[in-house]
């Protein structure tokens, strides 16, 4: 922890999108408090040390938060850059999330040599993704593709696809954006084609609850908007139970009125069979708003409906 009050300590992980994301924080952090300054502390989590195997076999989206709440506990950070997406639905309660950056686009890209979508692509065609989310809603739309588990980082996604190791892949626009690759991308798919997850394209920083500084240094960046649906999205998937093994997506939005749009899809591993509903509220209602859809999605599926 960082003794100087005109200094505070940003941890990240250390792959090139979680600094680049990082960089984005501490560039509005300085902007909003000239003086400020900020040290990026990398520390390495165990979601990019294992990297051969899927992530629910292996402790789940904990895997990416679990060492930097523990750097924010002992002090060795006072603030944590997370993707929204990584963090899971329910956080320790000692850590508290702020979301001092507007979302980017939160829709997935697609990647592929010849294709420029799923529907284009060969019969038994490879598809290199280890998220049940995107594996589920395409097989639902083209059950005769092949899924190849495929993690890491973003450059090694897209060499896979360029050495013809898979036929195609998907990964955020908004990542591919941050790291300069948006030119990478055949397409942008549309929500009604592939539901983000419950946060993509969000950045959320971690902090001690009970710390009044770091609280006090984000307020004044706060996005609204972004809070509302990460709150509305989260409340959901919360809801629902969501693992790394359920094919759980949503998306919420900002509509007339102040009001915010939610849609959320479960689907079976196999494709099988998807639900998809939609609900607004009040942007005031967002948690409450996701809670209910949330409800409403589990009563549709029945018990069993989603893996543990």
């Amino acid at each position: 922890m960082q003794n100087r009050p005109d200094c505070v300590a940003l941890g990240t992980r250390g792959s090139p999108l979680a600094r680049a994301q990082a960089e984005l924080a501490r560039r509005a952090l300085r902007s909003a408090h000239p003086g400020l300054a900020v040290d990026v502390v990398i520390v390495r989590t165990s979601g990019d040390r294992l990297r051969d195997r899927p992530l629910a076999d292996i402790g789940g989206k904990g895997l990416f938060t679990r060492e930097l709440d523990a750097a924010l506990r002992d002090g060795r950070v006072d603030l944590a850059v997370h993707s929204l997406k990584d963090v899971p639905s329910r956080p320790p309660d000692d850590i508290a999330l702020a979301f001092p950056l507007e979302r980017a686009d939160p829709r997935d890209a697609w990647i592929a040599r010849d294709s420029d979508g799923p529907d284009t692509l060969a019969r038994g065609a490879a598809v290199g993704t280890s998220s049940p989310r995107r594996a589920a809603q395409l097989l639902r739309r083209r059950p005769d593709l092949r899924m190849v588990p495929l993690r890491g980082n973003v450059g090694r996604r897209l060499d896979k696809v360029d050495s013809g190791a898979v036929d195609a892949t998907l990964l955020a626009v908004a990542g591919l954006r941050r790291l300069g690759r948006a030119g990478a991308a055949r397409a942008a798919l549309e929500p009604d084609v592939m539901l983000p997850a419950a946060g993509q394209g969000t950045i959320a920083v971690a902090f001690r609850r009970r710390d009044a500084r770091a609280r006090a240094l984000l307020a004044p960046l706060e996005h609204a908007p972004t809070a509302a649906a990460a709150a509305a999205e989260r409340a959901m998937l919360a809801r629902l139970g969501g693992s790394c093994r359920a094919p759980i997506a949503g998306l919420a939005r900002a509509a007339p009125g102040g009001v915010i749009a939610l849609t959320g899809l479960i689907a079976r591993l196999d494709g099988s069979e998807a639900i998809m509903l939609s609900d607004r509220a009040p942007a005031g209602d967002a948690a409450a708003l996701g809670e209910a859809l949330g409800a409403r999605l589990a009563e549709r599926g029945g018990p069993g409906f989603l893996p543990p």
